[in-house]
């Protein structure tokens, strides 16, 4: 058992925070597969509709998103493409550069899954927000007490 004589840890908090994050983890991966794809397909569709400004879906691109292997990724898109719910076409300003998008069957899958998450946000949401909250309200009181940040914070 690990012993905290500093007290700067709140192992609740954080084993909270965790539960919460599994539930809803959980029910993302119900939803997609009683759509009929995988989770981590459902995620490629995400990831690829929701990049931040500026980047493009190229498989390397997803693979970073995705937290996953290159070639973990190649394959993933290669099912996905069998399935029909994505597209490889290359980039018109850089013919080298191969993209990745949703069909017309990815899109329609996506916007059905994020409807069903908005609604399961609207209602478990505020218990994932709390314990969140409760976690960095402790990091901070924690940070006063030591004098320290948290790593990584600047």
């Amino acid at each position: 058992m690990m012993v905290d004589p500093d007290g700067k840890f709140d192992y609740r908090a954080l084993a909270e925070f965790r539960y919460q994050i599994r539930r809803f983890l959980r029910f993302s991966g119900d939803a997609a597969r009683a759509a009929r794809i995988e989770p981590r397909q459902h995620q490629v569709l995400l990831a690829i509709k929701g990049l931040p400004a500026g980047e493009r879906p190229t498989v390397r691109v997803i693979a970073e998103r995705m937290q996953l292997h290159h070639h973990s990724a190649v394959e993933l898109v290669d099912r996905m493409e069998r399935a029909g719910l994505v597209i490889r076409r290359h980039n018109e300003e850089d013919r080298r550069e191969v993209l990745v998008s949703a069909t017309a069957k990815g899109e329609r899958l996506l916007h059905q899954l994020t409807a069903q998450h908005q609604d399961e946000l609207r209602n478990r949401g505020p218990e994932l927000a709390q314990a969140l909250q409760r976690l960095i309200s402790r990091g901070a009181v924690a940070e006063r007490r030591t004098g320290r940040k948290a790593r990584g914070a600047k």
